[in-house]
């Protein structure tokens, strides 16, 4: 006999949901945002694209990890009790009904709907003689020189079939009636949706013209242009597929004489990992199925197969090459916090020294970040700048201030974290170039990824220095930094800025360092305090004081933090997770976690800060930092997690932030207890109300979007 809810032990696997299954839930959260008709039509089209590209990531790492184990016959059981067999057996199933569900989208819903908007994705027998001769033309002149046709036979070896490439798998008979197999890249070099003329259309019904673009498929072009790679041969027929390989780099970084050259090796090896995915379309027949499978080393579960176009992160082309304001998000300008409005040159740091100042991007603009570091590149006073570098993308402004510092004979010491995933080969770019300014670049501590975000200037004043901090959850990357949630602090705290010291001296020399006085370091210190703080508000509850958690995060799947919580809700502590993805926590079930609500906010903006909020009778101590509630995060990266100490600040995340995330019933999903979410829902008639809407425009200024009753529920996935 089952034992009754409550009594089930904690670490029970029914009470822990798959970590890969609830991950591709959040892909089908992101594809619910594609087929959300309340979202402007290119931003739906972005989503797809996004969800294309998050599950070509999906099986690159974590499918692969999953088959490696698998192929090594581990049997190790996972806290939600699936061997790896199983998981990938569930992933399977699930990833086919995604799959499904946006190729079915794509061609009942959206392209449609672009079509009637003057955006013509179309494929290459639908175009008219006009465009056919234009895209033919395009072929002779600018595909066809490119294209290397490669004969499979046995003078001729299975060719390499590159990660994420797009091919045709092509049978040719020769005059003989012999039938041949060749395979054709499809160039990556050329964009994928080949742009024909922009034409204006009819004149809508309030007289203007709207402009018409018009795209078309390049692997349909270059099919039907195939006779012109096999003069003398017959083309039978010809198959697009796709391949998508182990792209996970796994470094052995005390082995390593040199990490850098050691990362670029991996990054090499990554062209050559094994297939975990093939993408084929519908039409292809068996026998070139088992062609393909045979020469990859696949087996039939590798095998999906796709009625649509192959790779739908593709439709990023449509998103950035249509210019249709009117179909996407409307703009926003971040705000410029009234601190630094007009500071400049010392002015900046006068700023800090009033207080702690606190940005929220992409609310708050990132460029006073730029400037800080500016600034003290240029400040006479200043004599060093340490920071910690993760993810900064291209022409990066950040380290064009570090290199300047450098320039100007400031001590300037970098650590960039070679092994940010599909960020290595820009990181090892930036590397090298700091290197060459005679900036002190370090790679970080030994069997640990540096996932923290800090920056330190030190700064002679008077008859000593001071040091004064930028803290933060989110990444040094301007651009991300107007897509993505988070939040950052200025400080010139003298024990933060021992407690940074100390950090960058474990980072960059050699250190065993136990204690910190105010952040909070994993692996060090992080997981005994943040265990502490959730067994105070448990002994709180128990005690019958005021209790209350409140936890921002990206992912929950630590299960020593996911049995404290189990235990704190049993305790009666009002527990509220903002977790945008992955969730192993069950909210809801009897007994053990009724006091929990789990909800997943998705939309405009990615939701990627760190917020921890602990009532604590009153005394409440609130948490922004880099590190999510994982088993990575806790034990195996170095992260930095920093107390909200000014009054001001708190309240803005308790009662204007976190309390947006509860008031929105326009972009919020409720997990329920079987690990499916459910949208968040008021009143039958009650306004929309966005989060995000909400933080751009201010406190109590809500935008309302429209009644539930104005929803198209046949375009919202309901799981």
């Amino acid at each position: 006999m089952n034992p009754r809810p409550h009594d089930l032990p904690l670490d029970d696997p029914r009470l822990y949901i798959n970590r890969e299954l609830s991950l591709l839930e959040f892909q089908r959260r992101v594809l619910d945002e594609a087929r959300d008709v309340r979202n402007p039509l290119l931003e739906r089209t972005k989503f797809l694209a996004i969800f294309g590209s998050n599950m070509d990531e999906f099986f690159m790492v974590r499918v692969s990890g999953i088959r490696r184990q698998v192929l090594s016959r581990v049997l190790t059981v996972t806290p939600s009790g699936l061997t790896p067999r199983e998981e990938l057996a569930a992933i399977r199933k699930l990833s086919l009904e995604l799959y499904a569900g946006a190729q079915g989208f794509l061609r009942r819903k959206l392209l449609p709907q672009l079509n009637r908007e003057g955006v013509h994705v179309l494929d290459y027998a639908r175009l008219n003689d006009t465009q056919r001769a234009r895209a033919d033309s395009y072929f002779r002149e600018v595909i066809h020189p490119v294209l290397t046709p490669l004969a499979v036979d046995p003078g001729h070896p299975f060719p390499h079939i590159s990660n994420l490439s797009l091919n045709l798998a092509i049978v040719v008979r020769d005059p003989k009636g012999h039938e041949r197999f060749a395979r054709l890249k499809v160039p990556d070099t050329l964009p994928r949706l080949i742009p024909l003329k922009k034409s204006s259309g009819g004149e809508r019904r309030d007289g203007t013209l709207p402009r018409h673009h018009y795209f078309v498929w390049i692997e349909q072009v270059i099919e039907a242009n195939l006779a012109l790679l096999f003069p003398g041969m017959e083309v039978v027929s010809a198959h697009p597929f796709r391949v998508i390989r182990d792209a996970d780099i796994e470094i052995q970084e005390i082995e390593a004489d040199d990490l850098l050259e050691t990362m670029q090796q991996g990054i090499r090896r990554r062209k050559f990992g094994s297939v975990v995915q093939v993408a084929i379309h519908e039409s292809m027949p068996a026998g070139v199925r088992e062609v393909l499978l045979e020469n990859l080393e696949a087996r039939a579960s590798d095998l999906f197969v796709m009625p649509g176009p192959l790779g739908l992160s593709s439709l990023w082309q449509v998103y950035n090459g249509v210019e249709r304001h009117e179909l996407k998000f409307a703009p926003y300008r971040p705000f410029i916090p009234k601190e630094f409005r007009k500071a400049t040159a010392t002015d900046m740091f006068d700023a800090i020294r009033a207080g702690n100042i606190l940005l929220h991007h992409p609310y708050d603009s990132f460029e006073p970040v730029v400037e800080f570091l500016r600034t003290a590149s240029r400040d006479p006073q200043v004599l060093a700048i340490k920071q910690t570098l993760y993810r900064v993308g291209r022409n990066s402004p950040v380290v064009d201030t570090l290199l300047e510092a450098a320039e100007r004979g400031k001590q300037v010491a970098v650590l960039v974290e070679l092994s940010a995933r599909f960020d290595e080969e820009s990181n090892i770019s930036w590397a090298r170039l700091l290197e060459q300014a005679g900036v002190h670049v370090v790679y970080g501590v030994v069997g640990l990824k540096t996932h923290s975000k800090i920056a330190m200037v030190v700064r002679r004043e008077g008859d000593g220095i001071r040091r004064y901090l930028h803290l933060a959850t989110g990444n040094y990357n301007p651009v991300t930094a107007g897509m993505y949630e988070d939040i950052g602090i200025f400080t010139c705290d003298e024990t933060m800025g021992v407690d940074a010291t100390d950090l960058f001296n474990y980072l960059t020399g050699y250190s065993t360092k136990q204690d910190y006085s105010k952040l909070l370091i994993a692996p060090v210190t992080l997981r005994t305090r943040l265990e502490r703080m959730i067994e105070r508000e448990t002994a709180h509850a128990v005690a019958g004081r005021r209790a209350h958690i409140v936890l921002k995060a990206n992912s929950l799947v630590d299960p020593p933090v996911i049995r404290l919580l189990y235990r704190a809700s049993q305790a009666g502590v009002k527990v509220d997770l903002f977790i945008r993805g992955i969730c192993c926590l069950r909210p809801g079930w009897p007994g053990i976690s009724d006091n929990i609500t789990v909800v997943s906010t998705v939309g405009r903006y990615l939701e990627h800060s760190r917020i921890f909020y602990f009532l604590n009778d009153g005394n409440e101590e609130v948490y922004l930092g880099s590190a999510d509630l994982m088993q990575r995060n806790l034990n195996h990266r170095v992260e930095v997690v920093f107390p909200v100490e000014s009054p001001e600040h708190r309240r803005y995340l308790r009662d204007h932030a976190l309390d947006a995330y509860r008031q929105d019933n326009f972009k919020s999903r409720l997990m329920r207890t079987d690990g499916s979410y459910v949208q968040v829902t008021g009143a039958e008639g009650e306004a929309l109300v966005s989060a995000h809407d909400i933080l751009m425009r201010g406190r109590g200024r809500v935008r309302h979007f429209g009644t539930r009753s104005g929803t198209d529920a046949d375009d919202v996935t309901r799981p």
